[in-house]
């Protein structure tokens, strides 16, 4: 009677998890171009605060 319950359990959750992976939408053209976006922007920003830095050392007399 344990086992049928076990595996009753186990075949629930198994479609239940069948059921979500299946539901995941794909990615569009234009939620891919949002990312890239958003990873060049982020670049973009790293690299002017590096400047900024260096801006800001080189105001101090200190060089890298």
């Amino acid at each position: 009677m344990k086992l049928g319950k076990t595996l009753g359990a186990t075949l629930i959750a198994s479609a239940l998890l069948a059921a979500i992976s299946g539901c995941q939408k794909q990615e569009g053209p234009a939620e891919r171009a949002g990312k890239e976006l958003d990873k060049t922007v982020e670049k973009a920003g790293q690299q002017i605060e590096k400047a900024g830095d260096r801006i800001q050392d080189a105001a101090k007399g200190d060089k890298k």
